[in-house]
């Protein structure tokens, strides 16, 4: 009997290569050799994840409830101003963090028109994980630099706060793996080349032992807290995959996604 809490999702995880993994996020001069990751499907069991006893230091991610004083999610200036200050209010409350940068946010529409007259962003659709080990330090580097050495001698994080902008959202759910079943060697890093800098991100290789899980329906008045990068290194999650899937309950018809995620860098240094 299928377990009525849960669905099949096929999710893009990297294929095996040779090469250190690359994405150019600007056309590269002509001739430039790119190592582009190859990914290879798999079908996995998703998890409906209300009501799981998740957490942020746990698994990795959580849901909360969170209602925003934003009228407009697609207007960035409003969201800078207000949203942003939101965010890091929520995460100091949530985590008990000193200090909080809240640095960049996307937008996501699931229609290729909205996304191409709009300047938003599709879904992901391959497992990733946001920052790390290397990444995630130098981002404090290059957002606080008159800060960065005191503040990296305590703990920190990288969170990445996510919700729902428009309908509760159907189509292509946001997938998070249970960091508590990924192992180190899942991840690879993976160069982001842009045209004045190379980011890194993890791509993950598949393991039949992963556990994902989804928020069915996520709305508007709903967070969830994604944990992309942490310092700490006492057992509790560091590292949170994600990607979006087709949510085979998805109804005919259904209205695509509309979402918007934030990043912060999160401080628990002493008077930060």
């Amino acid at each position: 009997m299928s377990d009525p809490t849960s669905v099949q999702g096929i999710f893009n995880y990297m294929a095996p290569m040779e090469h250190r993994p690359q994405y150019f996020l600007y056309t590269p001069p002509e001739g430039t050799v790119q190592h582009r990751p190859e990914n290879v499907k798999h079908t996995m069991t998703v998890r409906d994840g209300r009501g799981a006893g998740l957490s942020l230091d746990g698994e990795g991610f959580e849901i909360v409830p969170h209602v925003s004083r934003v009228k407009d999610f697609y207007d960035n200036d409003e969201v800078r101003e207000v949203y942003y200050p939101e965010v890091g209010e929520l995460l100091k409350k949530h985590t008990g963090a000193t200090r909080v940068h809240t640095f960049d946010h996307n937008q996501r529409h699931g229609d290729r028109d909205r996304y191409d007259s709009a300047g938003v962003s599709q879904p992901v659709r391959f497992a990733h994980n946001d920052y790390t080990l290397k990444s995630g330090p130098q981002r404090v580097r290059d957002l606080v630099p008159d800060d960065a050495e005191t503040l990296l001698q305590h703990r920190f994080a990288v969170i990445n706060v996510w919700r729902a902008i428009g309908p509760p959202i159907e189509s292509t759910p946001l997938g998070v793996l249970d960091a508590s079943s990924l192992q180190p060697e899942d991840f690879v890093d993976t160069d982001l080349v842009y045209e004045d800098r190379t980011g890194e991100i993890y791509s993950v290789t598949h393991r039949p032992e992963h556990r994902w899980f989804y928020f069915p329906k996520m709305h508007i008045e709903e967070a969830m807290l994604l944990k992309c990068y942490d310092s700490a290194t006492d057992g509790r999650a560091r590292f949170t995959a994600h990607s979006a899937f087709d949510d085979p309950d998805t109804s005919e018809g259904a209205p695509p996604r509309e979402s918007i995620e934030a990043r912060s860098l999160v401080f628990w240094a002493p008077e930060a």
